[in-house]
Formats: C-alpha cells, sequence, structure tokens
C-alpha cells in the first residue's frame, strides 16, 4: 500500500499497525470531531480475566460543542497514567520482553499530558521506533469523506468488524482465557518483541 489515511490512537490495535507497517505514507487524520468509545482515547490489553479496558479521561467542552480530535485535551484529576502503567505491569512483567522495553515508556506515563492528539503521536513514534517501522508520515489538512488515500479510519472503532485473520502467538496469560486477537500493539511487543515487524507484515 502506498498511501494510507488513519486516526492516531491511544496505544494502538494491531490491526492498525499492520495497515502501517504495510504502507509507505501515513495520513494521520487531524480534522475530524472526536467521537466516544473508540481508540482515540482507549486500548485493550491481556488480563487475567480477559480483555481489560485502558481508558483516558478526556475535558469536554462546557456548552457542549464538539471539539476536533486535535483540540481534545485530557483530564489528569484523575491519577490515570498511575493507574494505566500499573495495570500493564501486572498483565506483562512476566512476558518475554517487557524488561527489554519498560524503560523506553516510563516517561509515557510520568510526564504530565495535555493534548490527546499530541499524546497519540508521541505514543507512535515511540512505537514506530521500537518496532522498525520505517513509514513517511503527514497530516489531514481538511476533513475528507472521498479520500485519495486508502481508507482505514475505520478501525479507530473498536467495535468495527475486520476481516483480518489474526494468527495466534504466545500471549502469557493465554491459559486463563484463550488467545484473545487484536489487542492493543503493547501485547504483541511485549510476547513478540523484534519478531513484532515480521507479525505486522504478514498480517492479511
Amino acid at each position: 500500500m502506498n498511501r494510507i489515511l488513519l486516526h492516531p490512537s491511544y496505544f494502538p490495535s494491531i490491526a492498525q499497525m499492520a495497515v502501517i507497517a504495510q504502507s509507505k505514507h501515513v495520513v494521520f487524520e487531524a480534522e475530524d470531531n472526536y467521537q466516544k468509545q473508540t481508540y482515540r482515547n482507549r486500548a485493550f490489553i491481556a488480563h487475567s480475566n480477559g480483555k481489560l479496558l485502558l481508558n483516558i479521561p478526556i475535558l469536554h467542552s462546557k456548552d457542549g460543542t464538539k471539539l476536533k480530535t486535535r483540540e481534545v485535551n485530557v483530564e489528569n484529576s484523575f491519577p490515570w497514567q498511575y493507574h494505566h502503567l500499573k495495570s500493564i505491569q501486572t498483565a506483562y512483567r512476566s512476558s518475554p520482553f517487557y524488561e527489554y522495553y519498560e524503560d523506553e515508556f516510563q516517561p509515557l506515563f510520568t510526564e504530565k499530558v495535555g493534548s490527546l492528539f499530541e499524546h497519540n503521536m508521541k505514543i507512535y513514534q515511540l512505537l514506530s521506533d521500537l518496532i522498525e517501522i520505517e513509514v513517511s508520515v503527514s497530516y489531514s489538512k481538511e476533513y475528507m469523506r472521498e479520500p485519495k488515500e486508502i481508507d482505514f479510519r475505520n478501525l479507530i472503532n473498536a467495535k468495527a468488524k475486520l476481516d483480518i485473520t489474526f494468527p495466534p502467538y504466545h500471549q502469557v496469560l493465554e491459559e486463563n482465557h484463550g488467545f484473545l486477537p487484536n489487542l492493543s500493539i503493547l501485547d504483541l511487543l511485549f510476547n513478540e518483541g523484534p519478531n513484532t515487524i515480521t507479525y505486522l507484515k504478514e498480517l492479511r
């Protein structure tokens, strides 16, 4: 794939990272209206009882007007970063590659977050470096209903039906609940390490 269009998200799903890894240029949607209950501010990891939701609280407009995603700020009165980090540590500290990567992620949970969009892009840049994804990046200038790029914006919807087969890989908590497909890329990275890029490029 040459050019794709999709939304920045919080620790993206495996499906999102796969289309990025298989493209040459990513255009990140920067002009859409913010929508609740999407991967914009949430991610799913494996936990002892199955999927666990990590959700970033956000500041909504006081008068009820719609905000663009790039205008949305994070609500920091609740210590969400602390709780997210503890959940990730509990879920993955026994995984093969957690200790290898954990220091790289630490600043994301200790430095104050303002803009949700900027935070998601910071996460994307770090993930790209760790996974060794080499694609060029730009941002949309206006909201396009019929974009020239291959449109993968539907992947931001956690309930979207995907025509993708996710081959099983070893998950540390698999004995508790079976294999869980298309979790956050963190699950694949902590369990597969350097093999993550191969898995993403082969996903169909």
